[in-house]
């Protein structure tokens, strides 16, 4: 998803796993990874500044993340850069989603959101 102008034009895409190594079912402990990729698309350079992440599990628990930049860092994307981590988020339920968005400020001082995109975290394999 980018948002809206081509001159301040961030795309995220993000892919999520279940880490079954972490997870405890039997204590309502589902943990999954998530990796995030943010490029550039637009023609301003911008650094990330901040982070806002609303995780909702299957019992509608809504946990809301706030926090300076990502995995310790604020990158600063120039056009055509991008940007990839891995985080993790622990929720009480086999299924959940997570959506959000990041503060992002453009080298001309101009400050906008760049939408990351709902994505689901859910155990392989399970039946509903």
């Amino acid at each position: 998803m980018e948002t809206t102008g081509h001159r301040y034009s961030i795309q995220v895409d993000v892919r999520s796993i279940y880490v079954d190594e972490h997870s405890a079912p039997e204590n309502k402990r589902f943990v999954f990874a998530y990796t995030v990729t943010i490029r550039n698309t637009g023609t301003a350079a911008a650094q990330l500044r901040t982070r806002h992440w609303i995780i909702t599990d299957a019992n509608a628990r809504v946990q809301e993340v706030r926090g300076e930049g990502v995995v310790g860092e604020q990158p600063r994307l120039a056009p055509g850069e991008g940007f990839q981590y891995t985080s993790a988020a622990v929720i009480e339920t086999p299924v959940g989603s997570m959506h959000g968005s990041y503060r992002m400020v453009a080298d001309d001082g101009r400050e906008f959101d760049a939408p990351i995109p709902a994505f689901s975290l859910s155990v392989p394999k399970l039946v509903h």
